[in-house]
């Protein structure tokens, strides 16, 4: 009768506490797919340089860059970045289990060619702390409220002056950067003032319309501003395209 009533309650011990013993092998997998996730959100048909991969690893959550080689994304092999990955293992009953922490280090592949979903190789990590990177430069400044601010206003019947219009253009305090473009059409003048794009992302651009009774300062919608539509185009200023359904 004793035995029965002590293997039940060996029985009621392990369900009510349980086991779970620590495996190096699931905190490295746990660090593995942590590897995985950020090699996935690194990927990017945009040309990047090693400095700008580096720089987006780097602010993943658990992820430390250690190493970065290669010059751009799309230049030879790629961009091989080594990171520093942590992961999670547990020791202990399953009530009280201890949670311990695991470090491993994964070579990452960044290139239009590499396989997608490809399992990270875990390498060696290297020596010394890691590796710091500047954030990008900002994006030249659209001076929109001084655009809407100088531009004439034209009264109905009257008729835009394309001079005056590039003379207002011309002395805004502008990053050289910034493209612009003036075009007359009737009694009608547009205006363009654009940041070159690299030709994956939407483009910054700001439009302006003179006309009789009528002077507007836009942003075109992040679908007209993506590469190949007319969004960011004088065109666009003089007879505006109808935002996206």
């Amino acid at each position: 009768m004793r035995r029965p009533l002590l293997l039940l309650a060996l029985f009621l011990i392990v369900v009510v506490y349980g086991v779970v013993h620590f495996s190096h092998d699931e905190g490295t997998a746990s660090a593995r797919e942590v590897a995985r996730k950020a090699s996935e959100r690194l990927e990017s048909q945009r040309p990047r340089t090693a400095e700008e991969v580096g720089y987006a690893a780097s602010l993943f959550d658990r992820v430390e860059v250690m190493r970065v080689t290669g010059t751009s994304t799309h230049d030879g092999d790629g961009v091989h970045v080594i990171v520093r990955t942590t992961g999670y293992g547990y020791e202990g009953a399953l009530l009280a289990a201890e949670r311990y922490v695991v470090r491993r280090c994964f070579r990452v592949r960044v290139s239009p060619e590499a396989e997608w979903g490809a399992e990270p190789r875990k390498v060696d990590c290297p020596d010394g702390p890691a590796l710091a990177f500047r954030p990008p430069p900002e994006p030249p400044r659209l001076p929109y409220e001084e655009l809407r601010r100088k531009l004439p206003r034209v009264p109905k019947g009257g008729r835009a002056d394309e001079a005056g219009v590039r003379r207002v253009v011309a002395a805004l305090d502008m990053d050289p950067k910034i493209r612009t473009e003036v075009r007359a059409d009737g009694d009608r003048v547009g205006v363009l003032l654009l940041v070159p794009g690299n030709g994956f992302d939407p483009q910054d651009c700001l439009l302006a319309r003179v006309a009789p009774g009528d002077t507007s300062v836009w942003v075109p919608s992040r679908m007209q501003r993506m590469p190949g539509e007319a969004g960011c185009g004088v065109g666009n200023a003089l007879d505006p395209a109808p935002p996206p359904h």
